[in-house]
Formats: C-alpha cells, sequence, structure tokens
C-alpha cells in the first residue's frame, strides 16, 4: 500500500515540475515575442522616421500595423508601393522585397522577419508611369508596379497565373509604346518565354472567351418547379422552358403571363416573385435606376419630334419600358410545339412570371362596395357593379371604363361588346364638384372670349364699309 502511495507521489510531483518548466518556458517566448527593435522607413510610404518593432513581426506585419495605425491617427488614406522596397541591414545587406508577390504567392523569401536598426527605403508610387499591365485569360489582371528586372512569369505569377476556365491558352501579346507614345509595337511569345519586361508593358494571355456561363432564365409563379433553369447561350426554346419546370398548374394564368427581359424588369416585380435581390446589387440602387431612365429618355428626345404636350405620356412610357421591357408573347399558344411563341429563343437572366388565376374581377371608384367580385362568364360590366354594391352617389356613369387584366387597356363597355375576363377591373370615376366661384371663373372666360371675337369681327366689318 505504502509503495502505492510512493508512485502517486511521484507522478504528482513530476506533473507540477513539468508545469513549472512549461510556464517558465511560455513566459520567456512572451517575453520574446514582446521585445522590441527600432525600424526606420524611408521613402514614399505615408509617414517616415523610426518605429518600434516587435522582435518577431515580419515586413509585411509591420507596415500594415503602422498603416492602419496611421489611417486611424490621421484620418488619411494614400496608396504606396508594395513592391521594390529595399531593406538595408545594420551590416550592410541590402535585400529586395516584394510584398506584393509575397501576399499572392504566400512565399516568406519575399517577406523576411525583421532586425533591430533595419531601414526600409519605399519607392516613389508613379504608378501612371512605371508598370505594366496584364489581362486577358488570368485569375487577377491588374495594373502592377514596376521593378526593374521583371520577367514575364514575374507578371502572370503576379496575376495569380492563367485562369483554369480557359483552354489551350498557348501565347502571350506584349504590346509596348514608343517613348513619344506615337508607336505601338507587338509581340506575339510563347507563354512561358524568359523575356523581361519593360516600363508600359501591356500584356494579354490570349485565349478565346470561355461560353460556359451561368447561362439561365427564372420562372417564377404557377409551375410545378419553380426557379432558375439552366439555358444554352443562344438555342433554348420558351417551350424547353415551360417543360423543364414541369408544365404549368392547373392555377395558372396563361393570358396574364409575361416574359421580362433580363435586368429590366422592376425591382417590385422582382421582389414580388422572390428573388433575392441581394444578388442583385445594381436593381437596389435607387440612384442607378433613376439615372438609367433619365439616359433612355435623353436618348429617346435627342431626335425626336414629340410636341411639348405629349412629353408627359412619352416620359411615361418610356419609364415603363425601360422598368418592364418584356415581349408580347401570348402564353395561351405555348402548348403548340410547332408554334412560333413555343420556338421562342430565351436569353440569359430572362424572368418569366406565371401568375395564379384570379376568378374575380376588381371593381373599384364610386360605387358602395369596392373590391374583388367572382367571375360570372358572360356578365357585363353593369353586373359586377351591382355586385360591388351599385353606383355611388357622385358616379360618373357614362365614362366607366373596364381595364384589362393582362394588357391593361382601357376600353368604354359603352362602346364597345366587352368581354369580362379574369382578372379585369372595372373603374367608376367621379363626378366633379365645382363652386359658384370656380363656375363663374369658367364663364367669365366664356364671356372674355365671345367679346374678343365680337370686337374683331366688329373690326372687319367697319374696314369693309
Amino acid at each position: 500500500m505504502k509503495k502505492n502511495y510512493l508512485i502517486v507521489l511521484f507522478i504528482l510531483f513530476t506533473v507540477l515540475l513539468n508545469a513549472q518548466v512549461f510556464d517558465n518556458w511560455l513566459n520567456r517566448s512572451n517575453l520574446l515575442n514582446n521585445a522590441t527593435i527600432s525600424v526606420t522607413i524611408g521613402g514614399d510610404f505615408p509617414v517616415t522616421g523610426s518605429f518600434p518593432a516587435f522582435i518577431s513581426e515580419r515586413a509585411d506585419q509591420f507596415i500594415t500595423r503602422l498603416y492602419l495605425e496611421t489611417i486611424e491617427r490621421f484620418e488619411r488614406i494614400t496608396k504606396y508601393s508594395l513592391r521594390g522596397i529595399i531593406l538595408k541591414r545594420s551590416n550592410g545587406e541590402e535585400l529586395l522585397l516584394d510584398l506584393k508577390r509575397f501576399r499572392v504567392t504566400g512565399d516568406f523569401i519575399y517577406n523576411p522577419y525583421l532586425k533591430n536598426d533595419d531601414v526600409l527605403i519605399f519607392p516613389v508610387y508613379d504608378i501612371t508611369r512605371n508598370f505594366f499591365t496584364v489581362s486577358g485569360a488570368v485569375n487577377n489582371g491588374d495594373v502592377f508596379f514596376y521593378v526593374e528586372g521583371d520577367s514575364l512569369s514575374d507578371a502572370l505569377e503576379l496575376a495569380m497565373g492563367v485562369n483554369p476556365a480557359y483552354d489551350d491558352v498557348s501565347y502571350v501579346v506584349i504590346s509596348r509604346l514608343s517613348y513619344d507614345g506615337e508607336v505601338l509595337e507587338t509581340d506575339t511569345v510563347q507563354i512561358d518565354s524568359k523575356i523581361k519586361l519593360q516600363r508600359g508593358d501591356q500584356i494579354k494571355v490570349i485565349s478565346s472567351e470561355t461560353q460556359r456561363k451561368n447561362y439561365h432564365v427564372s420562372v417564377l409563379g404557377e409551375v410545378y418547379y419553380p426557379g432558375n433553369i439552366a439555358i444554352t447561350k443562344s438555342n433554348t426554346t420558351l417551350f424547353e422552358i415551360i417543360e423543364s419546370v414541369g408544365g404549368f398548374t392547373e392555377n395558372a394564368s396563361l393570358k396574364r403571363s409575361r416574359l421580362y427581359t433580363g435586368n429590366s424588369i422592376a425591382v417590385s416585380i422582382l421582389k414580388w416573385s422572390g428573388i433575392n435581390t441581394i444578388e442583385l446589387p445594381d436593381l437596389e440602387n435607387v440612384r442607378f435606376r433613376n439615372s438609367a431612365i433619365d439616359l433612355e429618355t435623353m436618348l429617346m428626345y435627342r431626335m425626336s419630334n414629340v410636341f411639348i404636350e405629349d412629353s408627359a405620356y412619352f416620359i411615361l412610357e418610356n419609364q415603363l419600358r425601360v422598368l418592364t421591357e418584356g415581349t408580347s408573347i401570348d402564353f395561351l399558344k405555348i402548348n403548340d410545339p410547332n408554334s412560333d411563341v413555343s420556338n421562342y429563343i430565351v436569353h440569359a437572366n430572362d424572368v418569366i412570371i406565371i401568375p395564379k388565376i384570379i376568378d374575380a374581377v376588381y371593381v373599384f371608384g364610386q360605387t358602395n362596395r369596392p373590391g374583388y367580385v367572382p367571375l360570372v362568364e358572360g356578365k357585363d360590366y353593369s353586373y359586377y357593379i351591382n355586385q360591388a354594391g351599385g353606383l355611388g352617389e357622385l358616379a360618373k356613369e357614362d365614362e366607366i371604363m373596364v381595364i384589362q387584366g393582362a394588357s391593361r387597356s382601357w376600353i368604354s363597355p359603352l362602346d364597345n361588346k366587352v368581354i369580362i375576363e379574369e382578372g379585369d377591373y372595372i373603374f367608376v370615376p367621379k363626378e366633379q364638384l365645382r363652386s359658384i366661384s370656380s363656375r363663374a371663373v369658367e364663364y367669365s372666360l366664356y364671356v372674355g372670349m365671345l367679346a374678343s371675337i365680337t370686337t374683331v369681327l366688329l373690326l372687319i366689318v367697319t374696314l369693309f364699309k
């Protein structure tokens, strides 16, 4: 038994001893990490001078920390070069840092640890003259700061390499301007060429544009499988789309269905349809939409012959065109695979809305109980007005209008044999009441006009006597 106690005590002693050793090591490590050194910054950086740095900091960490402190202190954001930075050691050693390349590749050879009395010299950040560009089939085409000795491979590495979405990428075109900017030379080279770059080189990695893109249309409403449907670039038909969503439900209103083209669809329709507009930020931007409408209106007006009195109506129609531009497709013919409607070619980002059948007619205006009235085949407008409580005391009966739900056309039921259909509206306008003073003003205008005409006639008679 005593032997067991001794073993337990020995284990406890060993654990406590190791814990103390570990704590001492940890404290020494923290002291080492918190030890500061002096690093001097010169050249084109937001702040220059000597600053404390941690002995465990690399160049990029130190520079980033100092820059963020500068922004917080002076509320000033200025650009500086991440390339061509000269690191001078106290022993006379010089290193060329490329922090941009470090951030792309993660290779610490471009981002060494700092030592006491290091000096960092930043080059002048003149990206308009000391630059090269990379574009085309790369992951991160951009304008890069030029450093003496840069090669084509360096440029491709900074652009994060060839984008794997492209096939058969073998050539690069390098465009180079003369010093006076008047002569442009181009050279096509293999992508693995060891060619050295010059200031101002424009590099384009050649490849035909991939067409494997997110081509799709959105089908919303009364179909069996609503949502985004993948399509080809330019040969998917509307009939194929309807087949892909399982066809229409028994509640689908084909008469009021509509296809809207791309991003022209109004935000209100998108939200009503349940589309996530976070993926379409420009459509949420009211200023963007209003600017688009204003630009379209100006372009339309520039060579028009619209009279001033017609301009308000033209502006209204043009705004509706921009916001809800779509097709006049008659979805009632969609079930015939040989019809022009079925063979209509859809395009990327089209939105197809199939609303629910509304077995009712909406009566509003000067009726006693405005609202929906159940649809009854063959009944005329007067039936629905009576079902809505009849005409109000101020109803203007001779100007009642039927507004068709599908086209929003206004039709007078008094002059035409109008067939009332689901989703239609019946509007009963109000008789305009005028006070005695307003009638007096109106009559005075008429009297004034008659007096003027009479005066002119008397003058003509007097002249020809």
